[in-house]
């Protein structure tokens, strides 16, 4: 794996629960400095203030905990993680059966895609090795990565949640970055703020 990178980054988080016509949507500046600190900033949100409070929160609380424990070693691509294996090539992709090593929240227990050409990893996707808590029974999960400032990073995860007595949950967290460390990389802006600039655009 890549040293961890400082960044800076807006992130936008969505989830719902269809049949219960619950939605909600989060925009969240995030941050990772060179101490391997993480730290948050909610800049726009709405719908559901359970979903923001129970899922969205509790995400970023959790990414916080890890930071502060030095626990993202423990969800890394390396042999003291996974048990590695070849698999079957999509999407024009290599592909490698990752096989957790025990059970932990942190860990995917599917397969990795490849670039061919070089190795980079482009997209991890499968189910938790763990479920994260008694009323969630499964999380199908994928985790999408791009190189930006010769780093790799990731730019979107995409799950779905079998939650006991109320069936599937969607949730989708993608990433726009500002720096990589230190390189200025883009210029996000949040969904709110764009809105309103189109606003005082119009004549």
């Amino acid at each position: 794996d890549d040293p961890s990178p400082t960044y800076r980054a807006l992130r936008h988080l969505d989830a719902g629960k269809e049949n219960l016509d619950k939605t909600a949507w989060m925009d969240v500046w995030t941050e990772s400095d060179q101490s391997g600190g993480f730290k948050y900033t909610i800049v726009a949100q709405d719908g559901s203030r359970y979903i923001r409070a129970k899922v969205f929160l509790a995400c970023l609380e959790t990414e916080k905990r890890m930071y502060e424990s030095g626990a993202p070693s423990r969800a890394a691509l390396t042999p003291e993680n996974y048990l590695f294996a070849e698999g079957a090539a999509a999407d024009g992709l290599s592909s490698v059966v990752v096989t957790p090593r025990r059970k932990d929240v942190l860990l995917i227990d599917g397969s990795m895609f490849l670039k061919p050409e070089d190795g980079d990893l482009v997209r991890i996707e499968g189910r938790l090795s763990k479920p994260p808590s008694f009323w969630i029974r499964r999380v199908e999960i994928v985790r999408s990565y791009r190189r930006i400032a010769g780093v790799r990073m990731p730019v979107a995860v995409e799950a779905v949640a079998t939650i006991r007595l109320a069936g599937a949950a969607t949730f989708r967290m993608t990433y726009e970055y500002e720096t990589v460390n230190g390189r200025r990389v883009g210029a996000p802006e949040p969904r709110l703020a764009k809105a309103e600039a189109l606003a005082n655009a119009e004549p």
